[in-house]
């Protein structure tokens, strides 16, 4: 059997240009697919869609089922007529999003359609979003988290008053009743992104291009997640987490990663049959076509630093849930379209059992050249089975990266390539495409020769993060005829039934 071997763009929807200040699930996002379909790509990977909370990263959600309501296109809600046609749009730069500034304003915009919608009375739109809620197991609990998060003027869960940081039962059908325009306001939200990104998923589809998700394998403390299920999580008797996971001293930083986030308890998650997780990627595959699962070593065994600690070098490693995680989710759900974020501190255990169940793992090649020929992302090391990227949201742009190259480093690079390294970073992406990998990712600043400028992520650091927006008008059709042409030659060109 011959394996389809594919291209594709890593771009968060966050990062389109467009007005209001974010990249949202509007016409230049079918614009970047058309680009794609053009170009012969035949996958496009975003990061995780949730509600971001600390730090606006994606990574630390309020919610591992909702939709980032930032990601909701205003202009298709004037369309569908919850705002009125002269509604006044604040001016943004087209450069970084100003995550505060875009989200006071973008708030104000989408309670105002709410009441618009609402006040519309008994219609058929009421009655298909009476139908999404009803359908929606999840929906209540975390749009009665974020109303009382709004009451309490974001403060966290632990936080509140007792009965209602506990979920008494008679406290929070108060609480529903008290805040119920709110939690409509917080299911409307929710409708309005499922509609616009079916919308962008049937788009993709008919033009042949598979979106791959992106599934954090831990969760925020401060989230709908923990507050329903305590029981869950490392938890103290006021539902402070015990235990907090990061990742030992590494090539981003060399006193680790603390992370934050509860770790689970695997053993009360076993007893139903792994049912939130279930849920959790169930929900996932009815938004994507594959799933990214990040830190995927954590499922054989994850990083737990004391939640007292000042950095994660205090940690230890403990064991995760391991093949009766996976077996758990393949019985309930059949085939496992996942892809193995296996980076890091990687061991035979993790190796095992990324291998047990078929899972492709990732090569970045931006690791590669550092060391000799055991280096694992050299290219001689690749599998058919991965997914190949020149770096990814956490890496430097290729551009950057080749700039700051210590010269021993490029020169290895130059003699293992044969290539004069005119241009390194040109030459990784015509190396990421050549790959035996079955699939071969760029991120799209790589695509445009962006610098260090237009990183996503710089891991380790707080702020400054997340921001990057594309500069208008990049998608040119020079462009799509240049990367058309590279991915034809190196087998991965994708025929779009559109084209």
């Amino acid at each position: 059997m011959t394996v389809r071997r594919r291209a594709g763009v890593l771009l968060h929807p966050t990062s389109l240009p467009g007005n209001g200040g974010i990249g949202c699930l509007g016409p230049e996002l079918f614009r970047f697919l058309d680009f794609l379909s053009e170009s012969g790509f035949s996958l496009w990977q975003v990061l995780p869609l949730t509600p971001p909370a600390a730090g606006n990263s994606p990574y630390s959600s309020y919610s591992a089922f909702a939709g980032n309501p930032m990601l909701i296109d205003i202009e298709a809600m004037v369309k569908d007529g919850d705002l009125p046609a002269d509604t006044q749009f604040d001016e943004f730069s087209t450069d970084r999003i100003d995550f505060g500034a875009v989200t006071n304003h973008k708030e104000r915009l989408l309670a105002m359609a709410a009441a618009n919608f609402f006040a519309q009375g008994r219609t058929p739109r009421l009655e298909a979003f009476w139908r999404f809620c009803d359908s929606t197991d999840w929906l209540h609990d975390y749009a009665l988290f974020q109303a009382l998060k709004g009451h309490f003027h974001g403060q966290p869960w632990t936080s509140w008053p007792q009965d209602l940081a506990l979920r008494d039962q008679a406290a929070c059908e108060r609480a529903s009743l008290s805040l119920g325009v709110e939690i409509g306001v917080q299911k409307y939200q929710q409708w309005q992104f499922w509609l616009q990104w079916q919308r962008v998923r049937d788009y993709a589809a008919e033009r042949d291009i598979a979106i791959v998700g992106d599934l954090p394998i831990f969760v925020s403390h401060d989230s709908s997640d923990v507050w329903c299920n305590r029981n869950l999580f490392l938890l103290d008797n006021t539902g402070l987490p015990t235990e907090v996971a990061g990742v030992p001293p590494d090539y981003f930083s060399s006193t680790g990663q603390l992370w934050g986030n509860p770790l689970y308890r695997w053993e009360e998650m076993a007893r139903d049959g792994y049912a939130w997780w279930v849920a959790r990627i169930r929900q996932m595959l009815t938004q994507f076509d594959l799933v990214r699962i990040d830190h995927f070593r954590g499922f054989e065994a994850a990083w737990q630093v004391p939640a007292d600690a000042l950095t994660a070098v205090e940690g230890s490693w403990v064991p995760g849930p391991g093949a009766g995680f996976f077996t758990a989710v393949q019985n309930a759900i059949g085939s496992l379209p996942f892809i193995a974020e296996d980076l890091g501190v990687i061991t035979p255990p993790v190796e095992a059992l990324r291998d047990r169940f078929g899972l492709p793992g990732m090569k970045i090649l931006q690791f590669a050249f550092d060391s000799d020929a055991s280096n694992p992302y050299l290219p001689h090391h690749h599998l058919t089975n991965s997914v190949v990227y020149t770096g990814t949201h956490d890496n430097d742009t290729s551009y950057g990266w080749a700039a700051s190259l210590r010269p021993e480093v490029a020169q290895a690079m130059r003699e293992y390539l044969g290539v004069t390294g005119d241009d390194l970073a040109d030459d990784l992406i015509r190396t990421c495409l050549m790959s035996v990998a079955t699939d071969a990712i760029l991120p799209m600043q790589d695509i445009l020769k962006l610098p260090t400028g237009a990183r996503m992520n710089l891991p380790g650091t707080a702020y400054g993060n997340w921001g990057w927006r594309m500069p208008p008008k990049s998608l040119t059709p020079a462009l799509a005829a240049h990367y058309r042409q590279l991915v034809k030659r190196y087998g991965r060109l994708a025929t779009s039934k559109k084209m």
